[in-house]
């Protein structure tokens, strides 16, 4: 096969010129577009000090095996420097299914914790002071489930649950785009969403209850482009739903909060973060109105890109991991996750994971990049490209609209196609050696040394499914029953479902339980072909 050269283009497909001068930033008005870090359109970020005042959070995602595996697994990452939880949860839990369903064999604690009940959840925050820590649970279809059991434990501590800090993902418009772990159909779903945003809002002020997220719609192929579009729109298709539940937009947008890939392009991703807060702000105030400048800022987590990790030389991954974080931070974003370096291989071992948060640690202390704020703006290169990535964000929102926002263009099947092209160009890139990845398609090594992976033992799915035995014996089965009775008809006549959930979690109803009786009331969804 005939090789081709490498192009001078972006990851997006942006061409880059070979050198950037005013030229490029013609009729652009630093006022305007940059302003001052803190301030309207918070294109230099969301605070005027940003990491002068306080570092990012160094929030390393960990979840396998059982609760009490996890458990050690965070207390070890406290014990290391870590400030901030953030839980994975394994595929029977992320699809509403209990560890002793026939679906879940052989998936028990393989890619996250795994949670069927309360009893579980009050294991996995052992010795953890709820109130003290901040904590994200990555977790959608769900989501509002397992976020009960999450403020059940804390009651059963005695901690209030406007105490609470933290973030749950519960982001489902991403699901039906990338991911592809929904439970309902959509308008159900964001109903669901729009209870936990309510809920919040009145009883959780510094719970954000939804994370809206792009990392799985660039883990799935897309651009950044595409990645930054779909993210803030789905966003604002959140926001509409709870402003036409009746929320005013400054009771709730300020607990909203973002997650963006940190992929490899480095100046790309730099420019896309800046884009991200500038665009969010602009379209925020001028759909909503809102009269809280918190309404329009964007606050987000971000992590190094999981789809650029190598199974073929992975100590190669530390480097990469290193210039990805490094990028979020330039970027100016609040919460940060480093991948380890054996991630593509099995779950993350102690010494991996301990050096992936070295990696921010090394960054934060040692680089110095934290002494000044947004000390890239005003690059020529980066300016345009922030320009470049916010016009053609733009265009996607325009097209968005047209076809009536985005439930109705998932409907279509549109974002689907977009990303799956936006994959299949990156992927012939590869073939034919237009973009280069190390130890991929140039200076391979035939022979490969291991390394030592984190495997999960059969005995994890004994344990947790003799556990769900146990619990089924000894509850009270009509006051579960009677519970997921009361849940039921609360969905059915529109009420807030947030309190019900909390009440049939604490009467130990388990995760699979509660989420077939939604499906019966809300129902399945099915998706469309994409061609």
């Amino acid at each position: 096969m005939q090789e081709r050269k490498p192009r001078f283009v972006s990851l997006s497909g942006l061409d880059m010129n070979r050198v950037y001068t005013s030229a490029d930033l013609k009729d652009w008005s630093s006022d305007d577009e940059l302003g001052a870090p803190g301030e309207f359109p918070y294109t230099r970020g969301v605070y005027p000090t940003m990491y002068r005042g306080r570092l990012w959070t160094m929030r390393q995602f960990a979840g396998f095996g059982s609760a009490e595996d996890t458990n050690r697994r965070f207390k070890y990452l406290l014990q290391h420097g870590q400030n901030g939880l953030s839980v994975a949860f394994d595929m029977p839990t992320l699809m509403g299914v209990d560890a002793d369903d026939p679906r879940a064999h052989g998936e028990i604690g393989h890619c996250g914790v795994a949670i069927s009940s309360l009893d579980d959840m009050d294991r996995l925050f052992d010795g953890i002071p709820l109130d003290e820590v901040t904590t994200s649970m990555t977790i959608n279809g769900p989501a509002a489930v397992i976020f009960a059991m999450y403020l059940a434990v804390a009651e059963r501590r005695g901690i209030r649950h406007e105490l609470l800090d933290g973030t749950l993902q519960n982001d489902i418009l991403k699901e039906y785009i990338a991911q592809k772990e929904w439970l309902f159909p959509p308008e159900p779903s964001l109903r669901l969403i729009t209870d936990t945003i309510a809920y919040c809002a009145e009883h959780a002020p510094k719970w954000h209850p939804v994370s809206i997220s792009g990392y799985h719609i660039r883990e799935a192929g897309s651009t950044a482009v595409q990645e930054l579009a779909f993210t803030l729109y789905d966003g604002l298709t959140y926001v509409e739903a709870a402003v036409k539940a009746g929320l005013p937009v400054d009771r709730f947008a300020p607990q909203l909060s973002f997650f963006f890939n940190a992929h490899s392009d480095f100046f790309e991703e730099i420019a896309k973060f800046r884009a991200a807060r500038r665009l969010w702000a602009r379209e925020m105030t001028r759909r909503y109105r809102p009269t809280d400048p918190r309404s329009a800022q964007l606050r987000c987590h971000a992590q190094t890109a999981g789809c650029s990790l190598t199974a073929q030389q992975p100590m190669n991954n530390v480097v990469r991991t290193t210039i990805q974080a490094l990028a979020a931070v330039l970027g100016g974003t609040q919460s940060l996750h480093t991948n380890s370096m054996d991630e593509t291989l099995a779950l993350p071992t102690e010494g991996s994971v301990k050096l992936a948060l070295r990696t921010q640690q090394i960054i934060a202390q040692e680089s110095g990049v934290t002494n000044s704020v947004d000390p890239l703006g005003g690059s020529y290169y980066v300016e345009a490209l922030t320009n470049r990535l916010e016009e053609a964000a733009l265009d996607y929102f325009r097209r968005l609209d047209d076809m009536g926002g985005m439930v109705r263009a998932i409907e279509q099947g549109f974002p689907q196609r977009e990303i799956l092209d936006a994959s299949q160009r990156y992927q012939r890139e590869l073939e034919w050696k237009e973009r280069i990845i190390v130890g991929i398609n140039e200076y391979v090594e035939p022979e490969e040394r291991s390394i030592p992976i984190l495997k999960v033992g059969q005995e994890v799915e004994r344990e947790q499914v003799a556990r769900l035995s146990d619990l089924r014996k000894t509850r009270d089965p009509f006051k579960m029953a009677g519970s997921v009775e009361e849940l039921q008809e609360a969905v059915s006549c529109g009420e807030n479902v947030m309190p019900y959930l909390i009440e049939v979690v604490k009467a130990k109803a388990t995760l699979g339980e509660i989420c077939t009786a939604l499906k019966e009331v809300l129902g399945t969804y099915r998706e469309p072909v994409v061609l």
